[in-house]
């Protein structure tokens, strides 16, 4: 079926619904906006489309009001993401794509919470050579933005254990069922020519209108729940026995995103319905697809993740929809336990007995200071890693890099690289700042409402100071910080959340688990950053003097109802 039932609700479609059916594939009018001279912009309709390319069009809010009372537009500029199952990718690639962003970026890369890179500063006129130059690095950005599954989740160290090696494959295949079957992408950045008269490529998966949003699909290794799992769609739980992978509990319907002021929107921990083989996962990963394609809700964008459909129909009616489309069931879920969900840094050696070293990289920023001496040399010193390194990187989905494969004979050359630009920093970092999160947000997010990458480091300290006040040095903390509700960097699992609410002012979230499994709650809303700081300090005191052994922050707010 390439098309959705007939759906019986009376309210209007949104207009992005009818961009969409009336894209033609996705092209729209993308390579006329592109051609466009007078604008740095593209066509309103197009903006939506160019997302299904990988790609979102910004402006310096900086600039905003400077250019505007100039008479002049914004600073338009554009956000382009990869696709990049697990995050894995080659020292070539990590080169190329280093070297497109001094090119055609802001001299910058980004490690994205969802373990893809994200180049940004690109203007319209370099969108097509830049994307073409991704795609002959034998990389691209099909449906890393977009109402499609987005770029597919995997802890991203498949030598830690021989389990990881047997569950990475099936990411990336599950990527690649998932994909889009539109020739629009190859058309309008790469060149390839279109059969004359030809009809819109039909999407056995998607239909003419895609999703009603996005689609977001994550595989964890326990113990470890570094993907935070339960914050997805649809998650795949690796069940093994010993070293040998039996299958995957599916979990589905979790989401982060949120509107302020709406109480029908919220954060969901998605529900975990059944076990499955590997070779039954590529067929429920699908129907779960067609069932959100079905009866997601088209009629309101806020609305139309798939935990709002479970919520809407029930828990029931969806697991009962599920099996009588595979035509047949899920076995019950298997046991599974979860103990952290953030990195391991430093040096292990994994199960190829080869060195891995994992790397803190503040919000995933990779840049060089603005000048010599005041910061480490990120951009500058992975650039040098990776022309020396012979096995693979890996983006974790806390914004910061592992290096694996180092043989014994390659790793002093690496440890050389580290220290003389500053990489083994983590080294030193405190707990606060060593596991923070944080989005984008200003000055280029257009729905930022506060600052979160900016504001992340000297909040993450004062934070450190405060546990080092209360003898809680290196006590491990989780702390995320958005510029909006809508959760990119997963805040509503965090032990310490802040959601931009205004300049200067947040949401304070307290409550989350170390292991990703429980939702925090709103402790004060609206509060600028003396009072979440004068609020935690006395927290933070309870807690010393009130914890159980071993009781993590979280936990004991929890317990105690101390917030």
């Amino acid at each position: 079926m390439s098309t959705p039932p007939p759906d019986p609700d009376p309210r209007p479609l949104t207009a992005v619904e009818h961009i969409k059916a009336g894209s033609d594939g996705l092209r729209g009018t993308l390579r006329a906006s592109l051609a466009a001279p007078l604008t740095g912009a593209l066509a309103p309709d197009d903006t939506h489309l160019l997302k299904f390319h990988g790609s979102y069009q910004q402006d310096d809010r900086d600039l905003r009001e400077e250019r505007r009372q100039q008479k002049l537009e914004p600073d338009y500029q554009f956000m382009i993401r990869t696709r990049l199952p697990g995050g894995v990718c080659t020292p070539a690639q990590w080169l190329a794509l280093d070297e497109l962003a001094g090119r055609f970026g802001n001299g910058t890369l980004r490690l994205t919470t969802r373990q893809a890179f994200q180049l940004h500063g690109v203007i319209k006129g370099d969108l097509q050579p830049t994307l073409a130059a991704i795609n002959a690095a034998l990389l691209d950005t099909i449906a890393a933005c977009g109402d499609v599954n987005r770029n597919v989740m995997c802890n991203p160290d498949p030598a830690a254990t021989a389990l990881h090696a047997q569950v990475f494959p099936w990411a990336v295949r599950l990527s690649e069922h998932l994909l889009p079957r539109t020739r629009a992408y190859h058309e309008i950045w790469l060149g390839e020519e279109r059969v004359a008269g030809g009809e819109p490529e039909p999407e056995p998966i998607y239909g003419r209108s895609f999703l009603p949003r996005k689609f977001k699909t994550a595989f964890a290794v326990p113990p470890s729940n570094d993907v935070d799992v339960l914050a997805h769609d649809l998650g795949f739980i690796a069940i093994a026995d010993g070293d040998r992978l039996l299958g995957f509990d599916v979990s589905v319907g979790g989401g982060m995103g949120a509107t302020h002021g709406d109480p029908t929107t919220y954060p969901r921990v998605a529900d975990v319905i059944g076990f499955c083989t590997p070779e039954q996962l590529l067929a429920v990963a699908e129907q779960v697809v067609l069932i959100q394609r079905d009866h997601g809700d088209r009629r309101e964008r806020k609305h139309a993740r798939l935990k709002y459909t479970i919520a809407h129909r029930g828990l029931a009616w969806f697991t009962d929809e599920l099996t009588r489309r595979l035509g047949w069931a899920l076995a019950p879920a298997r046991p599974y336990a979860f103990d952290h969900s953030g990195d391991r840094f430093g040096w292990a050696r994994g199960a190829d007995d080869r060195w891995r070293v994992t790397l803190h990289l503040d919000s995933g920023r990779v840049t060089d200071p603005p000048w010599p001496g005041v910061g480490p040399r990120l951009r500058t010193g992975l650039r040098e890693l990776a022309r020396i390194h012979r096995g693979e990187l890996r983006l974790t989905p806390n914004q910061n890099l592992i290096v694996t494969g180092i043989t014994d004979d390659a790793r002093p050359a690496i440890e050389a690289v580290l220290a003389a630009h500053g990489l083994d920093g983590f080294r030193a970092r405190r707990p606060a700042r060593l596991h923070a999160l944080a989005c984008v947000a200003l000055p280029t997010c257009g729905l930022a409402m506060a600052e979160a990458e900016r504001a992340l480091p000297a909040f993450a300290d004062r934070l450190d100071d405060l546990l080092v006040a209360h003898g809680l040095a290196g006590q491990r903390l989780h702390l995320r910080i958005t510029g909006c509700p809508n959760g990119c960097a997963r805040p509503y699992l965090a032990e310490v959340a802040l959601i931009g609410k205004g300049p200067g002012r947040y949401n304070l979230m307290l409550g989350g688990d170390q292991a990703g499994t429980r939702l925090a709650h709103l402790v004060r809303d609206n509060a600028d950053e003396p009072t979440i700081l004068a609020l935690l300090d006395g927290l933070l005191g309870q807690y010393a003097a009130g914890r159980t052994a071993n009781e993590a922050f979280g936990d004991y707010v929890v317990r105690t109802g101390a917030a």
